[in-house]
């Protein structure tokens, strides 16, 4: 990790760095190098060919039995609407039978708690979609705070990253005739006033980085061409991206407004720097949308690139990546520090230390209230939830209610209403536990009261007699790895249980106990015929992820990146030792990272599995800088263009491990056409490669819509999700 300060402290960085000479690594034959043209016809062909083969086979009566299982408990009308308020009204996204493509709608309180709330349709992506002959996914929407008149909507019209932001009317409820509208890219954006906004997006090949995201932040008025709007800010091309926010108030607010702009130099590093959007405001009361008055006005927040920073009013918030050593103070890995944004102006800061993390315990997110700060930690992949008072010298208190194996997310309801200043949304969750939404209040000085349950979601799979339990297994350099196991009270540890293992082992994301209907539907819930049992479903937390914080994350990358595939393979060992399972009756699963893991486990460790079924996967690592948005991943990897860097990745790269006369598993690899970050080509190579060389079971279906988890609405989740369980119980049980 570089712990680099930015050079100049008023204005974001704009000069390309000298690029230092590097012997290049060679390009492996590839013999499978036209199917990197997505679309091409003749590509086409060949995926509906390979379709056709894989749905003849595994499409039955009982994959259509777990395709319509899984639907109906994606479509219940039992789940719980969750919804984000914005004055008085409860927004939320929702997706049916009758909907597929989903409703964005809205309602009271009073509506909300009650058994049966009255929604307010504002869009029907499925109407919309039929009047405009586009297929929109909805990508989000951002209200206004001035007066939550108004919204700007991101829509996918094919379900990937790239989507079109328009402006809506929540009064008239219809799309602003002449109001904002920009084209399908990967856009940012955030309101400044009523009549302009931050933008990052694309207008042309000079105004994207090599990861095909946008490098340049813009702010446009109403009316006005995107082409046209000044920039304000942008950054080197061969860093990840630039990103843009606000943090902007109600008209009556007397907070200060913000706008921040983050220069991303690549997923782990990165320099936000913010400016008081006063320092821009014309007399007038419009945002300026001269240059000049942007680029003397920035404040570059001067710590190392590798501290992730947060704004909070006149708070800002540090965690380092790395341990962040200084004269004057000390902010260990994973830690959190907070300092007064004067200082951060001034640029003395000296921040004081509020959370530091032990071996067993990590800090995972926080979330403010108007006057307290919640973290959200894990301890040994336990959920805890702390609230600090920073008007109490960020004295702490726990917050109760929090089961042991459940997993538990908490929001602000809203802070710039005085009636909920210091509420919160609960969100718990365990592998057998419907989710429920609870709502509190803070107020530690009275001691924090358990939250009101105001929501259940309903069961969805039969999850009587099963039961979870936590172990951990030993890695290759002694590493205790934890992992969960859900199976049946009482299980027969004989070896022949169908077991399903899941995990990631990446980009800092955490794995965590959440209820599944898919998992419990398509694998909890099946059972042998010939010995009357159920599958296990098993997770493993494996290096690579952040479920130990930073440290556990960092350990994982680059030329340590076999250990998260040591960690893995350690996991299916000691199941196997445990008799819980047996190769032929183990499978894995993953997709994006986790198919990278699973193509790994395919080709490193075949003795271990029976089947694996690899999603959406990274599998071709000495290309994988070339393809979708792959470049932008290389800080996690390395760079396969440089020769020391090829020679730790190779060891992981799947398509290049492939060795003749090995018994290789049965393999699904399942990808989507219109995946624009990871994209469908790793797959379409490793499945030609293993079938060119005469490797028997080797599946390959690609969905030709859904983006980059193939599930633009929730039929087709079920099918690709049913596919993969079909595959997977087929390999392992015959059945």
């Amino acid at each position: 990790m570089r712990n680099e300060a930015p050079a100049d402290k008023q204005t974001i960085d704009t000069s390309s760095p000298a690029m230092a000479p590097q012997d290049a690594a060679p390009m492996p034959h590839d013999e499978n190098l036209w199917l990197e043209d997505i679309h091409g016809d003749d590509q086409m062909a060949w995926v509906k060919e390979q379709n056709a083969k894989t749905i003849a086979r595994f499409q039955d009566d009982l994959f259509d039995s777990i395709a319509g299982d899984i639907r109906t408990a994606l479509d219940s009308e039992g789940k719980i609407p969750m919804v984000a308020k914005r004055g008085d009204h409860y927004f939320n996204f929702w997706r049916d039978t009758t909907n597929p493509k989903g409703m964005w709608r809205r309602t009271t309180w009073d509506s909300y708690v009650s058994d049966s709330p009255e929604w307010e349709v504002l869009i029907d992506l499925d109407a919309l979609g039929t009047a405009e002959a586009t297929p929109w996914v909805w990508a989000g929407a951002s209200v206004r705070r001035s007066d939550n008149s108004r919204a700007l909507v991101s829509l996918s019209p094919d379900g990937g990253d790239a989507h079109r932001v328009r402006e809506f009317d929540l009064t008239t409820k219809s799309f602003v005739a002449g109001g904002f509208d920009l084209p399908t890219a990967k856009t940012r954006f955030a309101w400044l006033d009523d009549d302009t906004i931050i933008v990052a997006t694309e207008t042309d090949e000079d105004s994207l980085t090599t990861s095909s995201y946008p490098r340049q932040a813009r702010v446009l008025s109403r009316g006005q061409a995107i082409a046209d709007a000044p920039i304000v800010a942008e950054v080197p091309r061969d860093h990840v991206a630039i990103f843009v926010g606000s943090e902007v108030g109600p008209a009556d607010a007397d907070s200060t407004d913000r706008v921040f702009a983050i220069d991303a130099i690549d997923f782990f590093n990165s320099r936000p720097s913010f400016i008081d959007l006063e320092l821009v405001t014309e007399e007038s009361g419009s945002v300026t949308t001269d240059a000049s008055a942007w680029e003397s006005r920035w404040t570059v927040v001067d710590v190392p690139t590798d501290v992730e920073v947060g704004f909070d009013r006149d708070f800002v918030l540090f965690r380092p990546q790395s341990d962040w050593n200084h004269e004057d103070f000390s902010v260990p890995a994973g830690g959190l520090a907070i300092a007064d944004i004067a200082e951060v102006r001034a640029g003395t800061i000296a921040p004081t230390v509020i959370f530091t993390p032990d071996a067993h315990t990590a800090l995972q997110s926080w979330t403010w209230t108007r006057d307290y700060l919640v973290l959200e930690l894990l301890a040994d992949v336990q959920s805890q939830l702390v609230v600090l008072d920073p008007n109490d010298h960020f004295s702490s208190s726990r917050l109760p209610g929090v089961a042991a194996n459940h997993m538990v997310g908490l929001g602000a309801v809203d802070r710039h209403d005085d009636a909920t200043a210091n509420d919160y949304w609960l969100v718990s969750t365990g592998f057998l536990t419907p989710s429920t939404l609870a709502y509190g209040r803070l107020e530690p000085s009275e001691g924090c009261a358990t939250p009101e349950i105001i929501k259940t979601a309903p069961a969805l799979f039969a999850s009587e007699g099963f039961s979870v339990e936590q172990h951990f297994a030993t890695s290759e350099d002694g590493t205790k790895v934890p992992y969960f196991q859900i199976a049946e009270s009482g299980l027969v540890l004989d070896g022949s249980n169908p077991t399903l293992l899941d995990g990631y082992g990446g980009f800092e994301v955490s794995r965590s106990p959440v209820y599944s209907p898919v998992m419990g539907i398509g694998w909890l819930g099946r059972t042998t015929i010939p010995a009357g049992r159920r599958g296990v479903y098993v997770l493993a937390n494996i290096r690579g992820g952040g479920e130990y914080g930073p440290r556990w994350h960092t350990s994982a990358m680059r030329e340590n990146r076999m250990r998260a595939y040591e960690d893995y393979a350690a996991v299916a060992r000691d199941l196997i030792e445990r008799g819980v399972t047996s190769p032929k009756s183990l499978a894995c699963a993953g997709g994006s990272n986790g198919g990278l893991l699973v193509g790994n486990m395919l080709t490193q460790h075949p003795e271990l599995f029976g089947a694996i079924s690899c999603g959406v996967p990274l599998l071709d690592m000495r290309r994988y800088t070339k393809l979708s948005a792959g470049y932008s991943w290389k800080a996690e990897y390395g760079d396969p263009d440089v020769a020391e860097d090829w020679t730790f990745i190779r060891k992981f790269s799947p398509y290049h491990l492939l060795e003749a006369g090995v018994d290789y598993p049965p393999v699904l690899f399942w990808t989507a056409t219109s995946d624009d970050r990871v994209g469908p080509v790793q797959a379409r190579k490793m499945a030609a490669r293993m079938q060119d060389r005469g490797i028997d079971d080797v599946w390959f279906f690609e969905d030709t819509e859904g983006g980059h988890s193939a599930a633009s609405d929730n039929k087709q989740a079920a099918f690709t999700r049913a596919l993969s369980y079909r595959f997977l119980w087929n390999s392992l049980t015959g059945e």
